[in-house]
């Protein structure tokens, strides 16, 4: 069995076709089916039916494909690696940020690339924590700033802890509510506008359902949602809503006055626990201690 034996099969395996694979990996159709019938000899079984024109996976098909991506990708990075680390590079670096990180480092992590380390290829994605796993794991992405009470234990994943951020309501100076209720605000109060908020985790809305009653689901409480927060930022900048999530978010107009964070009764003690989530076992490259520096650094209160 070798690596080429192995990423022919992912070939046929991603396409379904074996005149789709053999041109993918520019080689003929035969060859590419006598490729196949060597692993099937080596494995002991078929990894694939042909009715037809139809191919489907066997079961130990199924059951080769993903340890057959994990071998072929890591082979294909550890050669990437070598050669960046013999070249002197540093690689590219694709990352996935959440909407409280989203929000605070994406443009300083473009505008730091572009002044410390112009030659290097940097992509930020933006998504659901949800979508931005599956691109983890596909190895769309080399990493993601993400809050990790949003994300599921799982063995192929390393959380290395950043910082617990505070989060709260946040309204504009000059608001309604704030004449209304100059000292503290009733919680009852803010639902009287609308609410502005990330899609929070289930762990969130308990302890917001535990300090402020059923009313408090966001379910129920949430008007304006979206996973862009410095959107719902601008919209509370304009309008009477009230921003709920991470305050780091807000922490420009919170220090130039324009936006107020709202001193509710009781308090509420939320937060983000953010963290570096990357895929285990996979090779790193250099730019990966680079942003790990700067993350560290960046983020915080």
């Amino acid at each position: 069995m070798n690596l080429k034996h192995l990423a022919h099969w992912l070939a046929l395996a991603e396409t379904g076709s074996f005149s789709r694979a053999a041109e993918k990996l520019h080689i003929t159709q035969s060859a590419l089916s006598r490729s196949i019938q060597v692993l099937e000899d080596e494995l002991g079984g078929p990894l694939v039916d042909r009715v037809g024109k139809k191919n489907e996976m066997t079961p130990l098909g199924v059951s080769v494909l993903e340890r057959a991506r994990r071998i072929v990708h890591e082979a294909q990075e550890l050669k990437q690696g070598a050669a960046l680390l013999q070249q002197g590079g540093m690689g590219k670096l694709r990352v996935g940020l959440g909407s409280g990180p989203g929000a605070m480092l994406m443009t300083p992590w473009l505008q730091y690339m572009a002044e410390h380390h112009p030659s290097v290829q940097v992509t930020v994605s933006r998504g659901s924590t949800e979508l931005q796993l599956m691109q983890l794991r596909e190895r769309q992405l080399d990493a993601l700033v993400v809050d990790v009470r949003r994300v599921a234990a799982a063995t192929d994943l390393n959380m290395a802890h950043i910082v617990e951020m505070r989060a709260g309501f946040v309204c504009r100076a000059g608001h309604p509510i704030l004449s209304l209720h100059p000292a503290k605000v009733p919680f009852d109060a803010v639902l009287a506008y609308p609410v502005a908020s990330t899609p929070l985790s289930q762990e969130v809305a308990r302890i917001l359902v535990d300090h402020y009653g059923p009313r408090a689901n966001p379910a129920q409480m949430t008007t304006l949602q979206c996973e862009e927060i410095a959107s719902l930022i601008d919209v509370v900048r304009q309008t009477d809503a009230i921003y709920l999530g991470i305050l780091g978010a807000a922490r420009l107009g919170l220090a130039d006055g324009s936006l107020v964070e709202l001193a509710l009764d009781p308090l509420f003690s939320g937060g983000a626990r953010l963290a570096l989530v990357t895929l285990a076992g996979r090779t790193e490259l250099p730019v990966m201690a680079v942003f790990r520096a700067f993350v560290s650094t960046r983020l915080g209160d």
